[in-house]
């Protein structure tokens, strides 16, 4: 009987097939702890989050994973009040369901939605479990560093109570760099509950395709071109402005493209200049479904990652990772120190200009372009051979799924199941 496997619950608003990277990352976590013995029982929202009219199955299991989709838990991303709202809905309902969990020894909660951590941390205390809290973005941290609110805001305080309410009872943590950790260690020293751990590339997923054989070049009529991407979610902390700029720039140079593919409120810059300016070289499209990933990822020549200057430690440019993949060069546009940079510093494969510098960001864009193609390609390897070396799916989902356990041993010495101590990955990052 499934009953009698020690039982995780994980919490997650987003969850596959709803294409937010966030998801995919917690279905193959919650199915690595399935394959190693036990029982999953994931609590998602029915609905999408990106697009609120996308509909899930209630119930499905998935790679041996129990899914359970709650309604009343997304309406769409239109104000930060809806998707508060729809947030606490999902929780409580969550929580409601949670208990009747026979055997639960974890509770597994990230920052999606952002009260996750606060709520978690009661149902884990209600059924006696271990709380692993995996930190993908720091709030209110990056609502106040980007203006939304201020740090005397009722919902600042409130906010970051919860959040250090969370980080004391948690018994296992993972911040995805080192600056998120120092943020997380300010708030509350954690000591060895932290692990550092990157989000892993999806590999069988994201790999290069040569653009000779690639459809979705063919498809939107970019053979020949250099292409330009921007590809993720276009979020108030990535800000794709001065990309836009510098496409403005360049808009006599029939040769390149900028593709600005996904979702987001910055999406909204991107039309405003398609309208205001009609470029011919700029092209904007949806979320691409995860089984073209790695058309669309390959499609580029050059590949953009944004970070906004006040947000180092609140949130961690994973875009970065599948341009890597697919073995394309980086053009980071963001603050330095940031993890984007460090990568760059340690790996030759790609430039870095600063925020507002449009005609940098435009020279550094025509010089890529320029480079012989044997040269952009050994630049784009050295990033692919970075993934391979210290970024694998394999070696970082391992040392995650290692670390949940460990978490969890910590609150149930009975349950010795986990082979690394969780000590043992904070190295990496």
């Amino acid at each position: 009987m499934p009953d009698e496997k020690p039982a995780i619950i994980v919490i997650s608003q987003v969850y596959v097939p709803d294409p937010a990277s966030v998801g995919q990352h917690m279905h193959d976590a919650a199915a690595e702890l399935v394959r190693r013995g036990w029982r999953v029982v994931v609590y998602a929202s029915a609905r999408g989050y990106e697009d609120a009219s996308a509909r899930y199955p209630k119930s499905e299991t998935l790679d041996g994973v129990e899914v359970r989709r709650l309604g009343l838990s997304s309406f769409g991303k239109k104000t930060l009040l809806i998707r508060v709202f729809a947030g606490v809905l999902f929780l409580l309902q969550a929580i409601l369901r949670g208990m009747f969990v026979k055997n639960t020894k974890g509770v597994f909660v990230s920052t999606s939605p952002p009260f996750a951590g606060a709520f978690g941390t009661l149902l884990a205390k209600l059924k006696r479990a271990a709380l692993f809290y995996w930190v993908m973005d720091l709030n209110p941290d990056q609502l106040i560093q980007t203006g939304t609110i201020g740090p005397k805001h009722p919902a600042a305080i409130i906010f970051d109570a919860g959040n250090r309410v969370t980080l004391r009872r948690s018994d296992g943590v993972v911040a995805l760099d080192r600056f998120m950790a120092e943020r997380v260690n300010r708030k509350v020293d954690v000591g060895d509950r932290l692990a550092i751990l990157p989000p892993w590339p999806h590999e069988d997923h994201v790999e290069p395709i040569e653009h000779a054989d690639n459809d979705f070049r063919k498809q939107h009529e970019l053979d020949g071109k250099f292409v330009v991407m921007y590809s993720g979610n276009h979020a108030i902390t990535s800000p794709v402005t001065t990309v836009l700029e510098a496409a403005l720039r360049l808009r006599d140079r029939e040769d390149i493209v900028f593709a600005f593919i996904g979702g987001g409120v910055g999406k909204a810059d991107v039309r405003r200049v398609i309208a205001e300016h009609n470029p011919a070289n700029v092209l904007e499209l949806p979320y691409q479904p995860f089984d073209r990933l790695r058309f669309s990822l390959s499609a580029a020549d050059l590949h953009v990652v944004t970070m906004s200057d006040e947000v180092v430690g609140c949130v961690h440019p994973c875009k970065v990772y599948g341009a890597m993949a697919v073995g394309r060069p980086i053009l980071f546009v963001g603050p330095r120190p940031s993890h984007v940079t460090e990568l760059l510093d340690a790996q030759e494969m790609g430039w870095h200009v600063t925020h507002g510098d449009s005609e940098g960001c435009a020279k550094r864009i025509e010089e890529a372009a320029a480079m012989a193609p044997e040269r952009r390609q050994e630049l784009g390897r050295r990033a692919r051979v970075y993934i391979d070396e210290k970024y694998t799916q394999g070696r970082l989902l391992g040392e995650f799924t290692d670390a949940v356990e460990a978490a969890i041993c910590r609150r149930h010495p009975d349950l010795r199941t986990a082979p690394v101590p969780l000590q043992s990955a904070q190295t990496q990052g």
